[in-house]
Order: structure tokens, then sequence, then C-alpha cells
């Protein structure tokens, strides 16, 4: 008879913890996140902006109906990852809290306090028998006034607020580009050209103008706006003109080390005979 797993059992009901403390439903909703494209969101001085990898998986599916940026409120915008009837779910939970919050009070919900209301209704998804976490994470952003917040939200319920954020397969290379060049003082352009850097190095190369969609909420018009076609369009190919000038340029680079690699060679060589 063969000896069970040390944590066998634990990950088959959302409410029972592992001996080492662990909720193996939860990471299981994590590695679903982990497993959906990429999308991201940053901060700049004139307000937030979102992006997202939709590729198709076949050419005959219409592109315009994958929908992974929505608008939640004139002021907010959510990008999402993993399950995409999960992250559907949680969209119109927040533009239901977003209009209780509006009738209620007679003012626009902040960001913070919708991220938030979100988490709740996740953890909750967390510790009740019978129901399983959302498969989903979002990233949040909008602008409360001449303050620019962007928030990750995890399938624990977990929220963090950051300047720039990922999520998806390829978050690793994306906050890694972030990490390295992002800067608070950037424009609305520029940092929608940063994160399109960051897409494709998440994606290894793979980006197109039929596989982004781009949203930004303005620090100016206090309202969400998603990019139309010729504007992707127009930012995608200056991204494909970049990364083809650094190409190359590595290439002659590498010919160049490779030239005086010979030569240093040779020389070596001719060196040794006139010692002989």
């Amino acid at each position: 008879m063969q000896p069970l797993q040390q944590n066998a059992g634990y990950d088959r009901a959302i409410t029972v913890f592992s001996p080492d403390g662990r909720l193996f439903q939860v990471e299981y909703a994590r590695e679903a996140v982990k497993r959906g494209t990429t999308s991201l969101g940053l901060k700049s001085k004139d307000g937030v902006v979102l992006i997202v990898d939709k590729r198709t998986v076949s050419r005959l599916v219409e592109a315009k109906s994958i929908e992974k940026i929505f608008q939640i409120d004139d002021h907010i915008g959510a990008a999402t990852s993993g399950l995409v009837a999960d992250a559907r779910a949680l969209i119109e939970r927040a533009r239901i809290e977003s209009q209780i919050n509006k009738i209620t009070y007679n003012e626009p919900i902040l960001v913070d306090g919708l991220a938030k209301k979100i988490c709740d209704m996740k953890q909750l998804y967390t510790q009740n028998g019978g129901v399983r976490p959302f498969g989903s994470a979002l990233i949040i952003g909008g602008v409360n006034g001449n303050v620019c917040k962007l928030f990750e939200t995890d399938p624990s319920g977990a929220l963090i607020e950051y300047k720039a954020t990922a999520i998806g397969s390829g978050v690793q290379a994306a906050m890694d580009v972030f990490e390295e060049r992002y800067e608070e003082d950037l424009t609305l352009d520029e940092a929608i050209n940063l994160g399109l850097d960051a897409l494709y190095e998440a994606n290894g190369g793979k980006t197109t103008t039929k596989s982004v969609e781009i949203a930004v909420i303005e620090v100016e018009t206090q309202s969400y706006r998603k990019l139309s076609d010729d504007e992707v369009e127009k930012y995608v190919e200056a991204l494909l003109e970049r990364n083809a000038e650094e190409e190359v340029a590595e290439e002659e680079s590498e010919d160049e080390d490779s030239v005086e690699s010979d030569d240093d060679e040779d020389s070596q060589e001719e060196t040794e005979e006139d010692d002989s």
C-alpha cells in the first residue's frame, strides 16, 4: 500500500487549511490567473493606462468579441486575466457597487473604495463551503479628482496599490521592464509606449495591432476612454519599429565583436609564429 501524500485531501474543500497553513483552492485559482494572457496597468502624471493582450487562438475568431478591458464608471476601468466568465461576474458586481454609491451618496465612488468592495466579495468565496474562489485577477485603475489610483486584486481577496503592475502569464517579464524603466513623471504617451514595451517582452515579441487593447483614464477629463483601432495601430507600429531598430543594432554589435575576436586570434597566431 502506497503512503498518502503529505497534503492529500486538503484541496478538496475551500474551508480546510493544510497543516502548513495553505488554502490549496486559492492557490489553484492563482494558477488559473497565471495561465491567462498578460494584462498590465501603469500610472502617469496625466492619468492611468490599461493594456491587455487578447491574442486569438484562431483566425476565424472576431477579435472585437474578446473583452479584457472594461469600463466600470465614468472615471474607472479594469483589465482582467484568468477565467473570462469569472471576470465578467466581478465586473458586473463592480458596476453595481459603483451605481449604488452614486445613488446613495450622490457622488462617484472612490477607486480604492470600489477595489476594497470587490476584494471583500472575493474573500467571502474563500471561506464558505459549496463555493470556489474566483479564478480571475483584476487591475482596477481610475482617478480620484487629480490623483491617479491603480490596484491589483488577487483571487484570495488581497489588495495592493501599485505604480505599475501586470498579471497573467507574462507577469515576470513585464515587471522586469517596469522595475528598470518606470518613472513617476511619465506623460500619457510615454506610459503607453512603456506598457507596450513591457507587453512585447511578456509575450515574446508576438504583439500585433489586432492583439492589443488599450484604455486610458485621464486626469484632465476625469473620464475613461478606450483607444480606437487607428490609435492602437499607430502605437503598435511605433513599437515594432523601435524593436526592429534595436535588433539591427544588436546584430551589428555582435558582428563587430566577432570581427574583433577574429582579429585577436589572427594577431595571436602571428605572434606565436614569430616566437617560433
